[in-house]
């Protein structure tokens, strides 16, 4: 089993969101094998114009290259931003468990 053909999609909500009910959805869906959903943070970006701040949670998403696009698609249905961080990082390495796991549990 090739490692490329895993990836982690990350995406950040609203620290004072349902971020549980989000990954709940995603593994349900097997768009995802596993969400983490980091602690609080605060994060700074420059949106219309103007440098703004906000609490946010950090979720890290295990899934395959495959339900990549499902997986964008129903974070844009599903994420309250007007324009959600989706940003998508390769797997160069794993244990073949792992990665037997995480491809059963995204299989359609």
């Amino acid at each position: 089993m090739s490692s490329n053909n895993f990836v982690i999609a990350l995406t950040t909500v609203p620290a004072d969101g349902n971020p549980e009910q989000l990954a709940q959805q995603l593994v349900e869906e097997k768009l995802a094998a596993c969400v983490s959903i980091l602690p609080a943070m605060r994060s700074v970006y420059r949106w219309k114009g103007s440098v703004e701040r906000a609490d946010e949670r950090q979720l890290v998403i295990k899934t395959t290259r495959s339900r990549v696009t499902d997986l964008e698609a129903r974070l844009r249905r599903l994420h309250p931003y007007d324009v959600p961080e989706f940003i998508v990082l390769s797997i160069d390495s794993g244990s073949a468990a792992y990665l037997s796991w995480l491809s059963d549990s995204t299989d359609k």
